[in-house]
């Protein structure tokens, strides 16, 4: 019976009509939050610090993170937050940057930033601006065609957002009634927070890196592919690319495309990673639950994925496979670099000298908490894995060492208890995070379960602080929901 009613559901229920306009959707996204809006009251009170507002969350960062986060927050009806991006409106996180391949590597049918409200599905946004015929046609989703449904998703959940702001510093300071607070300097000025959040993607705890010998030649003859490069100026140029990860194939391509007369991209390693393990992580057991797992469990999962490169897929090699000036060259690390008289850079590889005009580095980031404005001033309060962890023979890793051990929450935690207790109520949620919980603090795929348990850390730690004033409350409800007739009521 069971099975016959299930049939009858999923194969001859007629499907719902998917709205039209992007109004109808914006009607339908509208009404989906009214459904789901439960509970409904707000149970935080505004608070002061040496009379200037504190708001309840403060999170930097305006790409898709940030914006999600400040979605959870408003869903659990903190009013009070403030989401602040150093880059201009349209600008945020990586899209329009430094991202330079044609298309998103997820799946086109990867929710996430929709936290399971399917009116706000990156599906749901495509097929009301373009309808359904096209979605069914796309393969993978234009990267601009993302940032539109990002800032899309920001205005119509109405995620406050400002621009143009910058974060420095953050340090203690108290509220008027004695509770814990963070002041955040900012290029807007100071601003005061009960919880942070740094949702600043790839640079949240560390620097964009390249061998000491390339950054010391000068700008105009290397990049790190984090950088805005002219492309243009290397129009009929030899360029050699260091890396063989995704990013610096997505590099090598748009200098082919720009007219490069050769890209040369060089792999220490003496084969390429064609396996991609992070779309194995992608199961709900694993990006709901690694991050409660023993250490030692986390660590072997974890340092094995990230001691591999990011495998490129078959668009991405085919991208500069085509053009007949470019070469990979295998297990040929660069050991040194120097500038020749004719402004030329001679590059020493483990199997000779090699020329080029222009270098690009494909080598991600470090962790560098000092290299942080945010986290410059308690740097070395910060627990790494290394403090927590000592990982068997044969799984050492000092790079993998340096990333922050994270409390449940993605908060802070102090490398000696007691000295700053107030880091814990900065929250991480960038790509650092990975060491502690898996991919979650830059992926799609992982929203679902990532940006909820970070927002009940928030909540968490709000509520606890808030439980003598809580009780007060408590005790002094006296709404009554019904009039009686003390006439009725009879005293024994």
């Amino acid at each position: 019976m069971r099975g016959a009613w299930h049939a009858r559901t999923t194969e001859e229920a007629p499907a719902l009509p998917a709205p039209r306009t992007l109004a109808e959707l914006e009607a339908d996204v509208a009404r989906d939050l009214a459904l789901v809006a439960h509970p409904r009251m707000e149970w935080l009170q505004p608070k002061r610090s040496g009379g200037h507002p504190v708001l309840d969350a403060l999170i930097i960062g305006g790409g898709q993170c940030g914006v999600v986060t400040g979605f959870a927050l408003l869903r659990e009806k903190l009013r009070n937050i403030l989401v602040i991006d150093r880059a201009p409106a349209g600008r945020e996180g990586p899209w329009l940057t430094y991202a330079r391949m044609p298309n998103l590597r997820s799946w086109k049918d990867q929710s996430g930033p929709d936290l399971g409200i399917p009116s706000l599905t990156y599906q749901a946004w495509h097929e009301a601006q373009h309808g359904a015929a096209a979605w069914e046609k796309l393969r993978l989703i234009p990267k601009e065609l993302w940032n539109d449904y990002l800032l899309w998703f920001r205005r119509v959940t109405g995620v406050p957002v400002r621009n143009g702001v910058e974060a420095g510093a953050i340090s203690p300071a108290r509220t008027d009634d004695g509770l814990p607070c963070l002041r955040v300097e900012t290029s807007a000025g100071p601003m005061l927070a009960r919880k942070v959040v740094l949702a600043t993607g790839q640079e949240d705890a560390g620097r964009w890196w390249m061998p000491d010998f390339v950054a010391a030649l000068p700008h105009g003859v290397r990049n790190h592919s984090a950088d805005p490069i002219a492309f243009a100026r290397l129009r009929g140029k030899v360029v050699a690319v260091l890396g063989a990860g995704a990013s610096a194939f997505d590099n090598a391509a748009t200098a082919l495309e720009a007219g490069a007369a050769e890209v040369h991209l060089f792999c220490r390693r003496a084969e390429p990673q064609l396996v991609q393990p992070y779309r194995w992580l992608t199961f709900g057991g694993f990006l709901q639950n690694m991050h409660a797992m023993p250490d030692e469990w986390r660590w072997r999962f974890m340092s094995h994925v990230l001691g591999l490169r990011e495998a490129f897929p078959q668009d991405t090699w085919d991208r500069c496979a085509r053009h007949p000036g470019f070469r990979m060259h295998v297990g040929r690390p660069w050991t040194g670099a120097a500038l020749t008289p004719d402004g030329r850079v001679a590059i020493a590889t483990a199997r000779g000298a090699f020329m080029a005009d222009h270098l690009i580095c494909g080598t991600g980031i470090r962790m560098d908490f000092g290299a942080v404005p945010m986290l410059s001033g308690f740097a070395q309060s910060i627990a790494r894995w290394r403090d927590r962890y000592a990982p068997p023979d044969g799984e050492v890793d000092e790079r993998l060492g340096e990333f922050p051990y994270l409390a449940p929450d993605y908060g802070f935690q102090e490398r000696i208890p007691g000295s700053t207790p107030w880091i814990r109520d900065i929250h991480l949620f960038g790509i650092s995070s990975t060491m502690s919980f898996g991919p979650a603090g830059a992926s799609i795929n992982a929203m679902v379960y990532a940006v909820p348990r970070l927002a009940q850390g928030i909540i968490r730690g709000l509520f606890e602080a808030d439980l003598p004033r809580l009780w007060q409350d408590y005790r002094a409800y006296d709404v009554k929901i019904a009039e009686v007739d003390p006439a009725r009521i009879a005293a024994e």
